[in-house]
């Protein structure tokens, strides 16, 4: 491998040829060998850096003309537009478990936005710290990256996955809407239940999800940028934090603001640990949803066998024809994932020691994962068996009019206590509630006939 020489602070350091990083990079790149080539930082903080990188780029030019000149931003802008892309991806080696201010990715950013610009000036016109970094701190771009990256995880992907299957659930709803089916309780027989019914509970749940997560946009949306090393500002001019978040929102297309107070906003993560709890409530509702439907599909004969689900693989090496619920499976394994990230995330969060946090790259990598694997699971699950859901009638009909709580509609008519001795005689016997009812002396043929319509429990 072909190397060059670059220098920072502490004096030089080879650097590979091919790659547009420096010295602080490449010092980070060596002293933290941990979770190499697997725990990278996320590319959605890559990609935020691209567009906070380039928004202060412009907030600069406008504010401090006579050192950002047209054709710094220029420069700048063409290199954040391929790091934003993605097209520099490969020059952003860091890993997750670096300095707890992300000051290391932040230097990287600075690194390859420089380089690159330069490159593309076809001279050497950027410096890494006095233009990519102007008036700017790790402290504040980090919790800025921070957000802009939680935004654009839930409104770009998390949204749009729910939104998906809830249309799905709703379809289902319609075409299900006459069929009726024994409810259950605690695994145990219950009322009547219809089908519909019980589907748009799993819609509803999904949609109050997304209401507690644009509930916590807002807040995710207000900018530590402007708040340089320990909020103060210092080195930064006057308007910078107000110009920045434009910026950001014009290349976003997302309305973000600049933090009221900027103490906080380096300091604190409430805003992710909330937010992170609405993905918790997600996780639980898909954990509800996905073991709901499994226990609906099982069987085929054994089970309780009330819907069909696509089967989309062989679920045994060794029992022939098994097929197995394995896009529920996968749901509930990433919301045990969810519900241990946010253990994580709330732990990072906790560790505000006076003026910076310095757990930031845990905290962001945890929500980032929680995010991406739940729209990813929610678009596998609708697209792999939410879609090919179907009733199975004829074992509704059965387990429905084999129900013993089906005795309650005999509440009004005979009271709890003789319903119930009703239920147990039937239990017991393996007689139908009608003979267990008439036997008892409870009610004449007729007169059960008259009061027991399952159908309209519901």
């Amino acid at each position: 491998m072909e190397y060059r020489i670059e220098h920072d602070s502490m004096g030089e350091v080879k650097v590979p040829a091919d790659k547009y990083w420096a010295a602080q990079t490449e010092r980070s790149h060596e002293n933290f060998l941990i979770g190499v080539g697997i725990e990278t930082m996320p590319r959605e903080i890559t990609h935020a850096f691209g567009i906070l990188k380039k928004a202060a780029a412009i907030a600069n030019h406008k504010l401090k003309p006579e050192k950002m000149t047209d054709q710094k931003l220029a420069a700048i802008s063409a290199a954040c537009d391929e790091v934003i892309s993605g097209q520099l991806n490969d020059h952003f080696p860091l890993v997750v478990w670096q300095t707890g201010s992300g000051t290391q990715s932040n230097m990287n950013a600075n690194e390859v936005i420089a380089n690159r610009g330069n490159e593309i000036a076809g001279e050497k016109l950027l410096h890494p710290n006095d233009d990519i970094n102007m008036s700017q701190s790790s402290n504040d771009t980090f919790p800025t990256a921070m957000h802009i990256s939680a935004v654009l995880a839930i409104e770009d992907k998390v949204f749009p996955a729910i939104d998906t299957l809830v249309e799905t659930f709703k379809r289902l709803e319609a075409e299900n809407e006459g069929i009726v089916k024994s409810g259950r309780t605690h695994l145990q027989d219950a009322t009547p239940i219809k089908f519909s019914q019980e589907i748009s509970g799993w819609r509803s749940s999904l949609e109050k999800d997304r209401k507690m997560l644009e509930i916590a946009l807002p807040e995710l949306k207000e900018l530590a940028l402007g708040g340089t090393a320990v909020g103060t500002g210092l080195n930064a001019p006057k308007g910078f934090d107000v110009e920045v978040a434009k910026a950001v929102s014009e290349l976003t297309g997302k309305q973000f603001v600049t933090a009221p107070n900027k103490f906080h906003a380096l300091t604190s993560k409430d805003e992710i640990v909330f937010a992170h709890g609405a993905l918790k409530a997600l996780a639980a509702d898909m954990m509800k949803i996905a073991n709901d439907v499994r226990w609906l599909a099982s069987g085929p004969r054994d089970g309780l066998g009330e819907i069909f689900i696509p089967e989309n693989e062989p679920g045994s090496s060794i029992m022939p024809g098994k097929v197995n619920p394995t896009q529920c499976e996968a749901v509930t394994m990433v919301a045990v994932q969810v519900m241990g990230n946010d253990v994580a995330v709330g732990m990072a969060a906790s560790q505000g020691n006076f003026e910076l946090n310095v757990f930031m790259p845990v905290c962001i990598y945890n929500f980032l994962q929680s995010a991406r694997l739940l729209s990813e699971a929610i678009v596998s699950f609708n697209k792999n068996c939410a879609v090919g859901i179907k009733a199975n009638r004829e074992k509704m009909h059965h387990n429905l009019h084999n129900s013993l709580m089906l005795v309650t509609a005999l509440n009004p008519y005979i009271g709890y206590e003789n319903a119930a001795k009703t239920a147990k005689k039937a239990y017991k016997e393996g007689i139908s509630l009608k003979e267990a009812c008439v036997s008892l002396g409870f009610l004449t043929e007729e007169k059960f006939d008259e009061v027991f319509h399952p159908e309209q429990m519901v």
